[in-house]
Order: C-alpha cells, then sequence, then structure tokens
C-alpha cells in the first residue's frame, strides 16, 4: 500500500520507519522545503530524531500534491496546525482515502479534536485513530511498544493494525475512537503535573499518587464526552499516561518539571524545538471540563500553573488541602 504520513517531526518520522518495515510504500510530507532537503541529503531528523538513519526507500517531499498520490494518510501534525495543513490537502485529497490521527491534542480556539478537526474539513467518514505509550526516540530504535488502533469501523480499525503492526511494534484494535483520542490529549496535560513532580524534588508517592487519581480525571471527562470508560484503564489511557509521566523522553513532563524549578512557561517555551502540546491543550480541556461540569482538579491546577501565573508548590498545596472524599466516587 501507498501511504502518506504528513508531518516530519520525530513521531511522523518513526511511524514512516514502522510502515517501511511493514512492508509498505511511505512518502513522508514535511512543511519546510528546506529543511525536507536536508532529511534528503543526510537521511536523518537532525531536530527532532537525532542519531537515527532514515531508510533511503522512505521517500521525502515538502509537496502536498506529490505526498497526496496515496492510498491511506497518517495524520502527525501539531493540533493547532492540522486545521490549515487539510485545508491545504483538500485540493488533492481523494475521496475514500482513510486518514489515521496520530495527533495528541486539542485545538485551543474550537476545543476540536484532530480526527473532528479532519472530518469537518475533508469530508470524510474514513478516520481512524492510532494511540498509546510511544515515544519516538524508542519506536524508531525498534524497541518493543504496543498501540491502539481505534476506529468506529471495526474494518478500519483492523486494516490499520495489520498495516502498522511488525516484530517489534505490536497494535491492537479498539471501537471507541473518540476515547483514544481524548485519552492521547488529557495525559498530556497531566504529565506537566508529573513534571511538577519532579521539579519540585518531590517522589515516588507523589508520582503514584497524581497517576492514580489523574486516570480519574481522564475518564470522568472522556466519559463525559461519549468516550468508553474502560478505554481509560488501556494502553491509550494508563499506559501512555505512566509512560508520559515518568520518562525523559516526555516533552510535556519536561516543561512541568522546568516549572517547578521555578523557570517561566514562556522562558521554557522559547527554548524549546518540538511542540508539547500539553500547553495549548490545558486551555481546551479547562474549557471542556467547565463546559461539561465535571470534576478535574489536578488539570485545574495545571491550567492555573500555566495560564494565571500560579506557583507549582502553591498548586501542590491546594490539592491536598481539599475537602475529603471517597476514592471511588466518580
Amino acid at each position: 500500500m501507498k501511504v502518506t504520513v504528513l508531518g516530519d517531526g520525530g513521531w511522523g518520522t518513526a511511524l514512516a520507519m514502522v510502515l517501511h518495515e511493514s512492508g509498505a510504500e511511505v512518502t513522508l510530507w514535511g512543511a519546510f522545503p528546506d529543511y525536507i532537503e536536508l532529511m534528503q541529503r543526510e537521511r536523518r531528523n537532525p531536530r527532532f530524531l537525532p542519531g537515527v538513519t532514515i531508510p533511503g526507500e522512505i521517500r521525502l517531499t515538502a509537496s502536498l500534491q506529490e505526498a497526496s498520490a496515496a492510498g491511506l494518510y497518517v495524520s502527525v501534525i501539531p493540533s493547532q496546525f492540522v486545521r490549515q495543513v487539510m485545508v491545504r490537502l483538500k485540493e488533492f485529497y481523494s475521496q475514500g482515502s482513510p486518514i489515521v490521527s496520530a495527533t495528541k491534542g486539542i485545538e485551543e480556539n474550537t476545543t476540536m479534536t484532530a480526527r473532528q478537526i479532519i472530518k469537518e474539513i475533508l469530508g470524510t467518514e474514513e478516520t481512524a485513530v492510532l494511540s498509546g505509550p510511544s515515544h519516538a526516540e524508542e519506536v524508531a530504535r525498534r524497541m518493543p511498544t504496543t498501540v491502539v488502533s481505534a476506529s468506529h469501523d471495526r474494518d478500519l480499525a483492523q486494516r490499520v493494525q495489520d498495516l502498522f503492526n511488525t516484530e517489534r511494534f505490536r497494535v491492537y484494535t479498539n471501537n471507541d475512537p473518540i476515547g483514544v483520542e481524548l485519552a492521547g490529549c488529557i495525559k498530556n496535560v497531566l504529565s506537566i503535573a508529573g513534571g511538577m513532580v519532579d521539579g519540585l524534588g518531590f517522589g515516588d508517592n507523589t508520582k503514584a499518587a497524581l497517576i492514580a487519581r489523574g486516570i480519574v480525571e481522564m475518564g470522568r471527562l472522556g466519559e463525559a464526552l461519549g468516550g468508553d470508560r474502560a478505554t481509560f484503564f488501556g494502553l491509550a489511557g494508563i499506559g501512555d499516561l505512566v509512560v508520559s509521566c515518568t520518562s525523559r523522553h516526555g516533552r510535556n513532563r519536561a516543561v512541568g518539571e522546568r516549572l517547578g524549578r521555578g523557570e517561566s512557561l514562556q522562558a521554557i517555551v522559547d527554548d524549546m524545538q518540538m511542540v508539547a502540546e500539553g500547553v495549548k491543550t490545558t486551555r481546551a480541556v479547562a474549557e471542556l471540563r467547565a463546559r461539561c461540569g465535571v470534576e478535574m482538579p489536578i488539570c485545574r491546577e495545571v491550567n492555573h500553573v500555566l495560564h494565571a501565573g500560579k506557583a507549582p508548590r502553591d498548586a501542590v498545596r491546594d490539592l491536598m488541602s481539599r475537602s475529603l472524599k471517597d476514592e471511588v466516587e466518580w
């Protein structure tokens, strides 16, 4: 199958390599011609995936028209740019070609997920979501990884499963695309909190409490927006949350750690080459939880730290001094 991966970041590049290993004919598209030319010349992605060689058979292009000749697309565009890329792609897109979204973020102004934007712009129902605990740095080096392919169309979910599955990249299916997609988005907010735990010098007890209570918050909002509660206790939910809150590779966790150490958000963002989706998704999650009337105290405090200037240590104090609750309240 001819597959086009939209987005030449670390995750897009790693997925292109997985698809190549599985036997697909792969094109990797990036928005900036100069950088694509560098990648073509060096067969590397030094900015987003250093130390990894891109197989020569993977075609690299900055032309959406060239990239559009595909039987399936994989969108790995940062959430705040999905809309503009899809508007450009619409001119060349062939109806009936499925699109798999591997973006873990929510558009700030509309609170739409990437898959919802894709469906709106391209007018297609042939969509799936690929998500789970899967750092690009490890996937590209063929470290064993498991993810979820989710779609309301079971046949499409299984086609994506077959397409991506390799000896080191195992894919499960799921029929809850909104739950899988929301899990990947909300965990980015919670992983910023995980980084704050590290930056403040707290320990394992604190991190475990954050993950355990964070998955409850994820499930509350996800279920309120149409997701299946069970999804949030699977790979896309608890699996991705654990790795994002603990791994040295996590960009959102790194943002939180630097905030916990006293750096300003603006200084952190200015210093980063890669997108930390949780920074903007935090605002969108705040709007969604208010709209749904869902209690999410950890996500609320992360939003206050990021966008209202609250000190991380004060956020921890306010979380710990809340009125006492029953643990199993949903």
